[in-house]
């Protein structure tokens, strides 16, 4: 993946690079992918244990390092309620990546999926009937 961004980029990398994956190999190429000066915004929840970063490649590419998760209850509430607004009018569509569906009392079920990751599962939504 290194190698193609490469190639697509001319050897300059991706000015941001957002990692979403939660797990350390994401965070690897992630760390890779950002060009010199770019900015790597790390929105996975990364809380099953530590986490290394090449932090001597990082600090000679000079990138911003952007914590996505936000503790402010009025600024997380901010930005989901902007995200149900963009979804509503048409901004955002996010119904590509809902590839699996569970009714209410599957709860437990879905919670798993997202852990365990089934074949061709990228994110679940719950239907309350």
């Amino acid at each position: 993946m290194v190698e193609e961004v490469r190639g697509q980029t001319n050897g300059r990398f991706c000015d941001v690079v957002i990692e979403a994956v939660g797990k350390q190999a994401a965070l690897d190429v992630a760390g890779e992918l950002v060009a010199e000066g770019g900015r790597l915004v790390i929105a996975g929840y990364h809380q099953d244990g530590p986490r290394q970063v090449n932090m001597q490649q990082w600090n000679w590419r000079g990138i911003d390092v952007i914590n996505a998760h936000e503790r402010k209850p009025e600024i997380y509430m901010r930005g989901i309620r902007e995200a149900i607004e963009a979804v509503a009018d048409g901004r955002l569509d996010p119904w590509p990546l809902l590839t699996h569906s569970y009714p209410l009392d599957q709860l437990d079920v879905a919670l798993d999926a997202t852990r365990d990751r089934p074949e061709g599962f990228m994110k679940a939504i719950i239907l309350c009937n």
